[in-house]
């Protein structure tokens, strides 16, 4: 619930702004109506890099990598012993 409170009260900032920017005149008229395409762009643009970064500091694990192995064998295995055909190793 604390998160949807803060993002509501950005996007109403964010519109504040926005809003102010069209009364006062400060930036052209034309350009002000496009603001909120430039955020929503500027945004996209973010999260995309934002995973990016993500991908590229990607953790490795072998330890957990290991464990994982060892559960699939465990569970080829039970599967077996109930007949189940889990294919070949």
């Amino acid at each position: 619930m604390k998160q949807i409170v803060k993002i509501l009260t950005l996007l109403l900032g964010v519109a504040a702004v926005w809003i102010g920017l069209l009364q006062t005149s400060t930036i052209p008229e034309s350009y002000t109506w496009l603001l909120p395409l430039y955020l929503i762009m500027s945004l996209g643009c973010y999260g995309l890099f934002m995973v990016g970064i993500g991908l590229m500091t990607f953790p490795t694990c072998p330890q957990e990598a290991l464990f994982l192995q060892q559960d699939i064998l465990e569970a080829k295995e039970f599967l077996k012993k109930k007949g189940v055909d889990v294919g070949s190793d």
